[in-house]
Parts: C-alpha cells; sequence; structure tokens
C-alpha cells in the first residue's frame, strides 16, 4: 500500500466520525498526513511504499483520532510559533489560533526596555513559552489554578532553557508575586470563557478530552473571570500596559464591553493568523 492509499483509507475513517468537528476544509486529510509523517518522518511522497510495519501503528492512530482524541495528545507533543511543546492529557491544547495572542503581546514587549510579562490561565505555557522565546530580555510568568498543567509548563520550560520564565500555582493574580503588583507591561488571558450550560454543545473531541476547567469557570455566559481580569488587572498592571485576552468571536463584543466600562483605552477586537479567534487589546491608561 503507498503512501496516498493509506491516507486516503485514513481520510474516509476520519470524515466518517462523529466525535470530531468537521469545521475546517480538509482537516482529515491534514491530520492523516501529520500522523503519519509522526510514525515515518516528513519525507515521504503518495507514491511511496509504506512498510508493513507502519500500517497497523498508523491504523490504531487513526483509530484513536477517530474517537475525538486530539492529534496532540496522540503524538504527545504540539508544535507552536517553533516551539515543540509537550501535550498531555489534563492541559489544554496549544492551538495554532492562539499564536495570534502571542503575537500580539510580542509586539508590544519588545518595544519596553526591562518588559515583564504575565500569561493568566496558562496551561501547558505556550503563550507565556513563546514570549519568553521571542523576547529574551523579558521576565515571564504564566499563572494557572491547577497544578497538572503547571508541571507541564515547567517541564516545557526546562526542555527548552528558557529561564526566564516562572510558572504559578493559584488564582488569577493571586498567584503572582506580590512584588509584580503595577509593574506589568502586557498581561495575556486565553480563559475559559465557555458558559456552564454550553458545555455540553462543545464537540466531542473537545468535551471529551480537554479539562473542564480549561473550558468554563462555570459561570452562565462564561464571563466570570473575565470580569475579575477587567477589575483586577488595574493593580498589576503598569500605567499605559497592556490587557489581551483571547476569545470567540460571538464573545468579543461582550468582552470588549466589559473592558470599556472598566475604564480601558485603546479597546478593539482584532484578528490574525487563521483568524478563527479574536484578541481584546484593553490598555490601562492613568485615570
Amino acid at each position: 500500500m503507498n503512501g496516498q492509499e493509506l491516507i486516503d483509507e485514513a481520510v474516509d475513517v476520519l470524515e466518517a466520525s462523529d466525535a470530531i468537528d468537521h469545521w475546517q476544509h480538509d482537516r482529515e486529510r491534514v491530520e492523516a498526513e501529520e500522523l503519519l509523517s509522526h510514525l515515518i518522518g516528513p519525507d515521504w511522497l503518495a507514491s511511496d511504499d509504506i512498510p508493513p510495519g507502519v500500517i497497523p501503528r498508523f491504523r490504531k492512530l487513526i483509530a484513536r483520532r477517530a474517537t475525538g482524541e486530539p492529534v496532540p495528545y496522540i503524538k504527545g507533543y504540539a508544535e507552536f510559533r517553533g516551539l515543540h511543546l509537550i501535550a498531555r492529557p489534563g492541559a489544554f491544547v496549544p492551538r495554532d489560533s492562539t499564536e495570534f495572542l502571542a503575537e500580539q503581546a510580542v509586539r508590544r514587549l519588545r518595544r519596553r526596555k526591562h518588559p515583564i510579562a504575565v500569561d493568566l490561565a496558562t496551561g501547558s505555557g505556550p503563550v507565556a513559552l513563546a514570549v519568553a522565546n521571542e523576547v529574551p530580555a523579558a521576565d515571564v510568568h504564566g499563572a494557572d489554578l491547577h497544578p497538572g498543567p503547571i508541571r507541564v509548563a515547567r517541564e516545557n520550560a526546562r526542555r527548552l532553557g528558557l529561564q526566564r520564565v516562572t510558572f504559578h500555582q493559584g488564582d488569577l493574580f493571586g498567584a503572582l508575586p506580590q512584588a509584580l503588583a503595577g509593574r506589568i507591561d502586557v498581561i495575556t488571558f486565553h480563559p475559559p470563557y465557555v458558559g456552564n450550560n454550553e458545555v455540553r454543545t462543545l464537540p466531542a473531541e473537545v468535551v471529551g478530552f480537554e479539562p473542564l476547567e480549561s473550558l468554563t469557570d462555570h459561570s452562565p455566559l462564561g464571563m466570570g473571570l473575565i470580569e475579575r481580569a477587567a477589575a483586577e488587572a488595574w493593580d498589576w498592571l503598569k500605567p499605559r500596559g497592556w490587557l489581551l485576552t483571547e476569545v470567540s468571536p460571538d464573545r468579543s463584543r461582550r468582552v470588549a464591553a466589559v473592558y470599556r466600562s472598566a475604564g480601558y483605552a485603546e479597546v478593539r477586537s482584532t484578528k490574525g493568523g487563521i483568524a478563527v479567534t479574536r484578541v481584546i487589546t484593553a490598555r490601562a491608561d492613568p485615570k
């Protein structure tokens, strides 16, 4: 069996799965090719004969994906802005869409001397690690309520040799050293923003595999942590510091309204990259 035949077979299996959200054109083929490359390397051609021993292993990976299991969990890692990150159950899967949040932070931090950055709800740390990698002068901190993701984030930092990033376990700003109060240049935040009653409507590949606490804050509209961050960030940001928050497009106006009501300036909904999410920008101008 050659590569083309094996991939075509896998695509048929994945397209028939009810557990996968088929939102992206040709997603199934992209994922099948990614899993085959995981087994045999990236240099195979469609016309290449696949080694017989690889075929059953590949079919097992496809069967796992057909249950909804995310590809990074199957592979054990994810790529994020050029970084090779450990991906394990219990921590939210790093997504390409979140790369734009990191990009927005990096752009602002590079303009400042000795900048300080904080990533709230950091999970396994992709945004904090990307910022630390791309802005070597920055003092970077990540915070998450749960110990499992923090362990993965710290392991990622060790493996990547990124020493200017520190991960803290705790509830939003309560996790941070008090010495950071009033000194932070940029806060990034990808909160759990799904309303408590909406969780059951999520695709099986999300709600069946990723931790519930990474999806919802258990408030009715999923705005509880966002409203808290809007109020509390004033005590932690420098004058003219930035609060950058990633949300889905259908929530962007609501989140922007919260930040405007809290007194922030330059509140905008921005999009970039694959543009399936929005980054709400808000600047803490002196009152």
